[in-house]
């Protein structure tokens, strides 16, 4: 018998009468992952298990969270922390000290920066580095490469040419909103091509205010690429920063900047961060940071304790547990599973992503079909599962010998369609394609 959401897809259509959008988040929007199917709503988790509002339990193997929680959902030694903070007054006309302590632990975990400011989402974290950045330099251009979030100076990219984002995770994306007035304040330029980025780094160099990098996702960063760019910002005085918003404490302790041995100016994080709780970072060398001074950069939320504590509690625990080396280990097996199953059912599957950060497609015109169904069966097998699977520690080896044993019956079924009903899978599928306004960035 299949397991039905109706409670939560009812309360979803309610919801988006009075929230536009539905969601707060794009990336959990119901219908990038399953419409009309998807549980939606969640009563509480523990580890990689969700309990529905529905009241089901399912094991999240999607990019749980957006990669928010690498220690699992409600990790006890972090929530202890944060309980802690709160007995004691999350916030008064006073500092925190933690505040103090936090910014030491980032320092410490990163020697080549002098100095932090803080903020509450990674979005927020990267728009005050930018701030800072324009501050120092005195001019306005940006040069980007890689997902920054929603704010207008990296939308406004779109503005004149609508494709200039397709590359950088939201293809499509709307600029409604975004001031006209930004249409030629950034540039981006490709990820891994060294050529398109000395060409436009000497094109805007005369009102270039910094270089902006994620410095991975789907691929590995080429050190020659990176090294060109450190060279480049390093000749004239150019601010490098570094996006480890996704990247950060999931492959190693601290940023993946630290596996390249090259270091950027400023770099931003947040979402793992402090498995889960509101944070964002900006950390960076003192003769830029120090322009901070002469911003404007003040939120009252940004004072809050619950975060410090949280980043402290978190980090602490990843250093002392090894927790980057477990997430990888853990990647690796997830992408053997598709791996295996796709030469075993000889399936058309492109597995990339780095070891913790792993994804996979299908290299058909109809990949998103075959995806959503993918999820349509694994959910009927207990598993939230997409074409993404961030790993958590709670991904113990058991249950992913579990996801291993679903996984083998979904390929099955998808190699089987494929061959016998000539890969017609909206057929199959209990409701509409998986889609979205934009791409699902994370």
């Amino acid at each position: 018998m299949k397991k039905k959401y109706n409670k939560g897809q009812n309360l979803y259509k309610k919801t988006l009468k009075i929230i536009p959008g539905g969601v707060q988040l794009l990336s959990k929007r119901p219908e990038i992952f399953l419409p009309d199917q998807w549980p939606s709503y969640y009563k509480y988790a523990k580890g990689c298990e969700v309990m529905t509002y529905d009241n089901i339990k399912l094991y999240d193997f999607t990019n749980c969270s957006v990669g928010m929680c690498p220690l699992g959902y409600s990790n006890s030694s972090i929530n202890k922390s944060v309980i802690d903070t709160i007995r004691k007054g999350n916030t008064s006309t006073l500092n925190s000290f933690l505040e103090y302590d936090c910014a030491k632990l980032f320092l410490k975990t990163h020697p080549w920066s002098d100095m932090v400011r803080f903020t509450k989402s990674g979005g927020e974290a990267v728009s005050v580095a930018i701030r800072i950045a324009r501050s120092y330099t005195k001019k306005d251009k940006i040069l980007f490469c890689g997902y920054h979030g929603w704010f207008d100076w990296y939308i406004s990219a779109n503005l004149k040419n609508s494709n200039k984002l397709n590359q950088h995770l939201l293809p499509g994306v709307s600029s409604s909103g975004i001031p006209k007035s930004l249409g030629d304040m950034t540039e981006p330029y490709e990820f891994n091509n060294v050529k398109d980025f000395k060409i436009k780094f000497k094109k805007y160099l005369k009102n270039l205010s910094c270089v902006v990098l994620e410095p991975a996702r789907s691929y590995h960063c080429n050190k020659d690429f990176v090294k060109t760019i450190r060279n480049y910002c390093t000749k004239y005085n150019i601010p490098l920063i570094f996006d480890e918003i996704t990247l950060g404490w999931h492959y190693t302790l601290g940023g993946y900047h630290k596996t390249l041995k090259v270091n950027p100016d400023l770099a931003v994080f947040s979402k793992a961060t402090t498995n889960g709780f509101p944070l964002g970072v900006v950390i960076g060398k003192k003769k830029i940071m120090k322009s901070a001074a002469d911003c404007f950069i003040s939120s009252a939320y940004w004072t809050e304790n619950i975060g410090y504590a949280a980043a402290i509690a978190t980090i602490n625990y990843m250093k002392k547990n090894n927790v980057a080396k477990t997430l990888r280990s853990k990647g690796k097996k997830i992408k053997n599973v598709w791996n295996e199953f796709g030469k075993k059912y000889n399936l058309p599957i492109e597995v990339l992503g780095i070891d913790s950060l792993p994804t996979f497609s299908f290299k058909t015109s109809n990949s998103d079909e075959i995806i959503t169904y993918f999820t349509q069966e694994m959910l009927n097998e207990g598993f939230l599962a997409h074409g993404q699977c961030y790993p958590m520690i709670s991904h113990t080896d058991s249950l992913i010998k579990k996801y291993k044993t679903a996984c083998s019956k979904v390929f099955k079924k998808i190699a089987k369609i494929i061959k016998e009903d000539n890969s017609n899978f909206k057929k199959h599928l209990k409701g509409r394609v998986k889609f979205a306004k934009f791409k699902n960035p994370v």
